[in-house]
Formats: structure tokens, sequence, C-alpha cells
């Protein structure tokens, strides 16, 4: 449905006040929103690698770039910076995130490459951004921080290391935001590749974006099983959400990043965004951070 094609688009977002899909480009260093009304894409660009965004109660959005947390208003296209984290590491920037059921607002960091395929390991982390822009950091140790959900009855956080090729549960105190006793739910197969984004829908099942492997996944937490498949028509799979009038149509972001020209030559569809509909199952909107 999109076009313009994103070099690691990222973080799908749909804001009903809007009727759009709000989303990422990482590495072009933009928030973008797309009209399916229109058809038109705006972006306005920011002076760091963004790795998520959300929406705020009070209108315009919380993001997350470099290492730090902002807000961005979208008409002045003004950013202000709320917090500045992990400024001992210069080679850290933000990831995905996502709020919470509460409105604080969850993102973590990665260690970007030093070459193809080349990173520091273990130096990512998890924090959480409470409405009084007060942080905790969650997790440690992470390479890349990245999908994050939480279960419909709230008392139960997902998580997505991508290195860890795997998603794990936690506990999840929905009074304090606190999380704790991490568990294997899924161990991804050799040709899902690795775990991106995910999102959760209306009967609590997980759906998880493989990049390179060209698709998405529908996983059951409960039982730890794959219930489901959905091809993609380009490999790099970054993440997805439900929106749409009755959020019963999947939106997924894709990158070109990452291609050599040979395979860019064969992947016209690379760094577009999809629209998944006949899915038979809906999602639920997104939270709002509280400030």
């Amino acid at each position: 449905v999109v076009k313009e094609k994103n070099r690691m688009g990222e973080c799908p977002v749909w804001e009903e006040r809007e009727n759009a899909l709000v989303y990422v480009d990482i590495n072009s260093q933009k928030v973008c929103r797309w009209s399916p009304v229109t058809n038109e894409v705006q972006s306005v660009s920011v002076d760091a690698r963004v790795g998520s965004v959300a929406l705020r109660q009070c209108g315009g959005y919380v993001i997350a770039l470099g290492t730090r947390f902002a807000f961005l208003d979208w008409d002045t296209q003004a950013v202000t910076t709320i917090l500045e984290l992990e400024q001992d590491k210069p080679n850290n920037r933000f990831n995905d995130g996502k709020v919470d059921p509460k409105g604080r607002f969850f993102a973590g960091t990665m260690a970007e490459e030093t070459a193809p395929g080349v990173r520091a390991r273990r130096q990512g982390a998890l924090y959480t951004l409470f409405p009084d822009h007060s942080v905790i950091k969650q997790l440690d140790q992470l390479d890349i921080s990245n999908g994050l959900d939480w279960s419909l009855d709230h008392r139960t956080f997902f998580h997505i290391d991508s290195l860890s090729y795997a998603v794990h549960a936690f506990s999840y105190d929905v009074h304090t935001g606190k999380i704790a006793c991490p568990k294997l739910v899924y161990h991804l197969e050799k040709e899902e590749q690795m775990p991106d984004g995910m999102c959760i829908d209306a009967e609590g099942k997980l759906w998880v974006a493989c990049i390179d492997g060209g698709r998405v996944i529908r996983i059951d937490p409960e039982t730890g099983k794959r219930i489901q498949t959905v091809r993609l028509p380009t490999p790099r799979i970054t993440s997805c959400c439900f929106g749409g009038k009755d959020y019963s149509e999947m939106y997924v972001t894709s990158a070109y990043d990452g291609l050599d020209e040979a395979t860019l030559a064969k992947e016209p569809h690379a760094g577009e965004i999809f629209k998944i509909t006949g899915l038979g199952v809906k999602g639920i909107p997104q939270n709002l951070y509280a400030a």
C-alpha cells in the first residue's frame, strides 16, 4: 500500500484520530505518516536514527532516537528531548518501542554494526519511560532489543531479543510497570530467520515479523506453537501492527538496507509497506503515552 521505499521501515502504529499509519524509517532518520484516504506520505526528519514512535494522549508523538527519549510535535516538527541515556555507549541507539496499558513507553537499545554482520554483543538494554519522565532499566545485556507487547489480561509482557532467535514472556505488574521471571515462548525455525517487530491480536496470539524470512508468523503463547504463516513478497520484513477502522487489517513494514545490488534488482518490493486482509482476526487499539 505504501510504494515509497524505506531503508529500514519499522514500528508501524495505527493512529485512529488521524486515520493514518505512523511509522519510522530508522536509517533515513524520519518519522512518517501515511493516509490511506489520500495515499500521501508525510514525514518529519530528525537528527538521529529513530527506532520507534508511539502516540501521546495529548496529541503528537513520543519517539526514541539516538540514545534519547523525545517528544515530536507533528505540526511544528519540533523535537523536544526528555532524557539522554547510555552516553557512555556512543555506538548504541534505540530500537523498537511501545506503550504499555498504563501509558508508559517501553523502548530498548542495541549496538550498531561496526562492519557488515559485526556488532559488539550484549550492549543493549530495555527501558521504561514513565509519564512523569522518570526512567527505569528493565533488562540489561541484550543484543538487539526488539518486538514487544502485553497480554490481553495485562499480566504478561512479551519481548524479543533478536539474536536469541526467540520470543520470551515475563510476568508484568501493571501497577508498577516492572517485569520479571523470563521464560521462553517460541524459538524460531531456521527458515523463519530472525524475529523483529511483534504485535498481539484480539485473541491473545502473537504476530512476529521475520527479518530475512519474508514472512509474519502467528504464535500461540499458551502452547508455544506456530499456528499460521503469511509470506510477503520481499525478504526483509521488519514489523507489523493491526489498523483500519475496525483493526481487521494488518500493516507490515519492510527494509531494503542490508540487500546487495544483485538482490535489490530481484526485490522490487523491498522497503515498501504491505496490508494483509482476510486474516479473520482483529487487533486492538494502541495504548497512548500518558503525558
